[in-house]
C-alpha cells in the first residue's frame, strides 16, 4: 500500500497547455457574426450618409469591406490569428454569395411588384388581337401558346440527339472522331443565339420558306443541343463501371446493358439537364424576331405563319413605350420568370424521386 502511494504521489501532474500553445483560449459567441453584420450595416449607411452618397451600392460595399475588417480584428485579439484567418475566409464567401444573391431578389422581387397588378386570369386567356398599346386590356395566351410550342419542338428535337450523342461519347466515343464531337459540342455551348437564329434565316432564304414558329424551334435546337450533351455526358461518367461489368459478365450485350442498367441509373441527372436546357432556351429573344416575326393574332399552328413567344411579347411590349404596354411587359416578364422556375423545380422533383436509394 505504500508503494502503491508513493508511486501515485510521485507521478507527475499533468502541466495545463499554455494559451499560446491551444488552437484557442477565447472564444467568441456562436452570434458574433451578426453583431458584426449589424455594426458594419451601421458604420457604411452612416459612412454613406456623411459623405453625401445616393447610392446604395456603395454603402453596401463599404459595410461589407468594414464587415471584413471588423471580423478579422476582433477574431484576432479575442482568439488568435489562426481563428482569424479561417474567420475572414468565412465572411468573405458570405459576402462574395449576398453580391450574388442581392441583384437576383432585386430583379426578382421588381418583377413581381410590377407584374402582379396585371396578372390575372384575364390577362393569360386572351391576345392582343385588335387592341391598341395605350389601350389597358389585351393578354398573352398567344405568346404562351407560341412558347411552348417552340419549346416543345426543340425539346422533342434536341433531347434524342443530345442523349444518343452524350451515349456515344461515354460509351463508345474512342479516337478522332469522339475528339471531334467533344471540341463541336463545346464551340457550340458558346454560340450567341443570333448566330443560331442567322444560320436557320439563311436556310429560309435558300430555301424559300416563310417565317413560323418551326423556324424559331430550330434556331432553339441549335441552342439546347451541347447543354443537353454535356449534362447528359456527365450523369453517365458517374454511373459505376461495376454495374457495367456485371452486366457484361452475365451475357446482356452493351446496347442492353446501356439501354437497362446505365440509363436507368442516370436518369435523374439527364432528367434534369434536360430541364435546365429547356430553361436555358425558353428566354431567347433574339432568334424569335428574326425568325418568327411575331404576331399579334393566336396562332396555334407551329409549321405555318408568324407566331409570338414570352420574350418576344416582352420585346414587343417594351418598345410600344405605353404605361399599359410597360404594365403587360411585366406580367409577361412575371409569367416567363414562373414558367422557368416550375421547370426548375420539376427537375428538382425528378432528380429527387430518381435518386439512388441508400437505404437508410
Amino acid at each position: 500500500m505504500n508503494h502503491a502511494s508513493t508511486s501515485v504521489q510521485d507521478r507527475p501532474t499533468p502541466t495545463p497547455p499554455a494559451p499560446g500553445n491551444s488552437l484557442s483560449s477565447r472564444t467568441l459567441p456562436r452570434l458574433a457574426p451578426l453583431g458584426f453584420a449589424a455594426l458594419s450595416i451601421a458604420l457604411g449607411v452612416g459612412t454613406g450618409a456623411a459623405a453625401g452618397w445616393h447610392s446604395r451600392v456603395q454603402w453596401g460595399l463599404v459595410s461589407a469591406l468594414l464587415f471584413l475588417v471588423i471580423s478579422y480584428v476582433a477574431t484576432s485579439v479575442v482568439e488568435n490569428r489562426r481563428q482569424a484567418k479561417d474567420r475572414l475566409a468565412t465572411s468573405l464567401v458570405w459576402v462574395c454569395f449576398l453580391i450574388a444573391v442581392v441583384p437576383l431578389a432585386s430583379l426578382l422581387w421588381t418583377t413581381v411588384s410590377r407584374g402582379s397588378g396585371r396578372l390575372d386570369l384575364y390577362f393569360l386567356t386572351h391576345s392582343m388581337a385588335g387592341v391598341l398599346g395605350s389601350e389597358d386590356s389585351g393578354g398573352v395566351y398567344h405568346a404562351l401558346i407560341g412558347t411552348l410550342e417552340q419549346v416543345g419542338i426543340a425539346t422533342v428535337i434536341s433531347a434524342p440527339l443530345g442523349l444518343l450523342t452524350a451515349v456515344y461519347l461515354v460509351e463508345y466515343g474512342k479516337g478522332s472522331l469522339a475528339r471531334a464531337v467533344t471540341f463541336f459540342v463545346d464551340v457550340m455551348t458558346g454560340i450567341p443565339s443570333i448566330v443560331a437564329g442567322l444560320f436557320i434565316l439563311s436556310i429560309m432564304l435558300i430555301a424559300g420558306l416563310e417565317p413560323s414558329g418551326l423556324m424559331g424551334a430550330l434556331a432553339l435546337t441549335i441552342l439546347m443541343i451541347p447543354v443537353v450533351v454535356r449534362s447528359t455526358e456527365e450523369m453517365l461518367k458517374l454511373v459505376p463501371n461495376e454495374l457495367r461489368e456485371a452486366s457484361l459478365a452475365l451475357g446482356i450485350p452493351k446496347w442492353r446493358t446501356i439501354l437497362k442498367v446505365v440509363l436507368p441509373t442516370a436518369i435523374g441527372g439527364i432528367a434534369t439537364g434536360v430541364m435546365l436546357a429547356i430553361a436555358r432556351i425558353a428566354g431567347e429573344t433574339a432568334p424569335i424576331i428574326l425568325l418568327v416575326f411575331g404576331s399579334q393574332l393566336i396562332n396555334p399552328n407551329p409549321f405555318e405563319g408568324a407566331q409570338s413567344s414570352l420574350p418576344f411579347y416582352i420585346y414587343e411590349q417594351y418598345k410600344i413605350g405605353e404605361t399599359a404596354s410597360y404594365d403587360r411587359a411585366w406580367a409577361a416578364a412575371l409569367v416567363l420568370i414562373a414558367f422557368v422556375m416550375i421547370l426548375n423545380l420539376v427537375a428538382r422533383g425528378i432528380a429527387r424521386w430518381k435518386a439512388p436509394k441508400t437505404g437508410r
